[in-house]
């Protein structure tokens, strides 16, 4: 009797153990099909809004407008070519974001003054022509491209929570009041003055009566 009793035992926990492993194996299957589902949603979370990816290549090309102003600009005033030298760092630190996140570069292949951007490249030809007139408006071109990225880049910043593009933004707004600080404190010793036509006149007057900003890329050229 005690031998049948013992057999059952067995009998009852073999079965036991099967279930178990049966329902481990089950558990399994479903956790790495959760994985599975879940990796395309965790591609689909790292990849850019569309949005996203035009504020991106917008910047890039907007920091490379600063660069070829600069550049064509380079005799008018010595600042020029330092600033010019600062804004391929800006135009670097997008690039570096746009392969991140594998946006195609609207940059790629431009020669200086070639845009895909058509409002970026009649500001180019326009912002020359002004500039070559005279050294005071050269210097106010200067003032006018980095009043205009400060506020382009921060509307666009506004429109993301990634903590790398924020990051950058943040330098590149800095490396820009900088920028417009050199270009507008030089036009004042050269006895030229300056209306606000992007900011509104209380920010500027916050931004070119305040100390240079240090750290972080585009910093004081």
């Amino acid at each position: 009797m005690r031998r049948i009793e013992r057999m059952a035992s067995l009998v009852l926990g073999s079965l036991l153990a099967l279930s178990i492993a049966a329902c481990g194996s089950g558990d399994e299957g479903n956790g790495s099909s959760g994985a599975s589902a879940g990796a395309p949603e965790a591609a689909s979370a790292g990849a850019l809004s569309a949005e996203e990816q035009q504020y991106l290549r917008f910047t890039r090309e907007e920091e490379k407008l600063a660069r070829d102003v600069y550049g064509a600009l380079g005799t008018a005033h010595p600042s020029f070519s330092n600033v010019a030298s600062s804004e391929q760092t800006h135009m670097d630190a997008v690039a570096t974001l746009l392969t991140r996140y594998a946006v195609d570069d609207p940059a790629l292949g431009k020669s200086a003054g070639a845009f895909t951007d058509a409002t970026l490249q009649k500001l180019y030809t326009d912002l020359v022509a002004a500039g070559t007139r005279s050294q005071i408006e050269a210097l106010q071109v200067g003032v006018e491209i980095e009043e205009l990225d400060i506020v382009d880049i921060e509307r666009g910043r506004a429109k993301t929570t990634r903590a790398d593009i924020v990051t950058t933004m943040d330098n590149l707004t800095r490396g820009s009041r900088n920028h417009l600080r050199t270009f507008y404190s030089n036009l004042q010793v050269v006895g030229g003055s300056y209306t606000p036509k992007h900011l509104d006149q209380a920010s500027f007057d916050a931004i070119v009566t305040s100390a240079r900003e240090t750290g972080g890329a585009g910093g004081p050229p």
